[in-house]
């Protein structure tokens, strides 16, 4: 896949980002070209080599009907709660969100949301739920051409007993259509008028 300069993109672990330039450099006589990336959530900026994107995980922002892929993955009540030791649990929760796939994202932030409502998180299990939201927020907020603050609060929702599939899941919002300015007519000038002639009385 290849990005052009405005571009938004996912990049694994970070989330989500925007092609600001594309550059090229020299290393030991040879040219390398890069994709440099602002990150959105910390405006941190990434040179990201186009030769290595797809291998890093450097991807397009998903489809709005993948979104409700997602929200059936955090809908998800079937799936026994992972009992491992914290230790392990992290680890194969942060190779999930290395992947940058918005699934398995989906995947940590549900067993800890879960898990949130029996017990407080640790600080460790907190910082790792803050993540996940995160990059989940900001990706279906673009998706979806909505605001985060809408995103959140659909996402939160889904964790309220007797939660549905929100109305419109993989649907984006529509742009809204830019208004037509309406000339303005220009007033005729007025027209001036002639002074009133005096009347006198004849002497």
């Amino acid at each position: 896949m290849e990005f052009q300069v405005g571009d938004k993109a996912v990049y694994p672990a970070h989330g989500v980002g925007i092609i600001q330039s594309i550059e090229t450099m020299e290393f030991e006589g040879e040219k390398l070209t890069f994709y440099v990336v602002k990150i959105l959530d910390n405006a941190m900026t990434i040179k990201v080599p186009i030769q290595n994107a797809d291998a890093i995980g450097m991807r397009e922002i998903i489809q709005p009907r993948r979104v409700e892929g997602v929200y059936e993955i955090l809908l998800d009540r079937d799936t026994p709660p992972d009992n491992q030791t914290w230790n392990r649990r992290y680890r194969e929760y942060m190779n999930k969100i290395k992947t940058g796939d918005p699934i398995e994202v989906a995947k940590v932030l549900r067993d800890l949301a879960l898990m949130k409502r029996d017990k407080n998180l640790s600080f460790g299990e907190k910082k790792m739920y803050d993540q996940a939201r995160t990059l989940l927020v900001q990706e279906i907020a673009v998706a979806k051409n909505r605001d985060e603050e809408d995103i959140e609060k659909e996402i939160d929702d889904l964790f309220l007993p007797g939660a549905k599939m929100p109305k419109n899941a993989g649907k984006a919002a529509r742009k809204a259509a830019p208004k037509e300015s309406t000339p303005t007519k220009k007033k005729a000038p007025a027209k001036k008028k002639a002074p009133a002639k005096k009347t006198g009385a004849k002497k």
